[in-house]
């Protein structure tokens, strides 16, 4: 019989199960497109829930985040390391790093909305939580538990896989116009999708300018992590 814990989200007092391991079929929730974990997350028990759903994962040091998945960077924080942050001022130095990503959310774990446990005052909390929102346009993504933000990543995988598949020229058979041409060559190099490829061109006007650009101008165009970057003067270079 499984353990019943407290599901602290009720008002109620109502008793909830454990979050169960429980796999379902083979194909429930495989993923072709990768979910990338970053190392210092190895013994946390999403990886064990993605592990147990059968998806795709592979680990990278990432210098930003917790997660990539696409170009989508993701910073999860539980309820109590969140307060944390807030209180040794590690929280905005974070948020700064995370809007070098076009896209990216904060994912809250387990967020205690009756603040009963909070270690500072609640006030701070929603102030910080709209500072996110309003000074830094970092959305704010609210899971249970740590299968909830597993379920959350791959249901992110799984959509981005299909936009790619839908949009990606790469897959375009028909006859291209001049600029899908640029932007087909450009995602060709790993970890480029058709985002990241159209704002280049837009930015730059050309190919030749693109590939010519040095690495620090490429990295102020926020389109780039170090890894990508670096992979991306590789192929050019070598």
């Amino acid at each position: 019989m499984k353990k019943e814990i407290e599901n602290i989200f009720s008002k109620t007092g109502v008793m909830a199960k454990e979050p169960s391991t429980h796999t379902g079929s083979s194909n429930e929730w495989k993923n072709k497109f990768p979910i990338i974990i970053d190392t210092r997350e190895k013994q946390s028990l999403v990886y064990s829930y993605l592990v147990g759903k059968n998806a795709n994962v592979k680990f990278e040091k990432l210098d930003i985040g917790d997660f990539l998945v696409g170009d989508v960077v993701i910073e999860r924080k539980s309820f109590k390391d969140f307060q944390s942050s807030i209180m040794d001022k590690r929280l905005m130095s974070q948020l700064v790093e995370l809007k070098k990503y076009e896209k990216c959310f904060l994912m809250l774990e387990g967020f205690l909305f009756d603040y009963s446990d909070s270690r500072i005052h609640e006030n701070a909390i929603r102030g910080m939580i709209l500072s996110c929102v309003l000074d830094f346009g970092i959305p704010v993504i609210y899971t249970e538990n740590e299968e909830d933000s597993a379920k959350t990543l791959l249901v992110l995988a799984r959509r981005l896989e299909k936009e790619r598949r839908d949009i990606s020229l790469r897959l375009k058979k028909s006859e291209m116009t001049f600029e899908e041409q640029k932007q087909f060559i450009l995602e060709g190099f790993p970890g480029i999708g058709p985002t990241t490829a159209k704002n280049l061109i837009e930015k730059f006007k050309t190919l030749k300018k693109i590939f010519s650009s040095s690495k620090t101008d490429l990295a102020k165009t926020g389109m780039f992590d170090e890894n990508k970057l670096n992979n991306f003067k590789k192929i050019l270079e070598d």
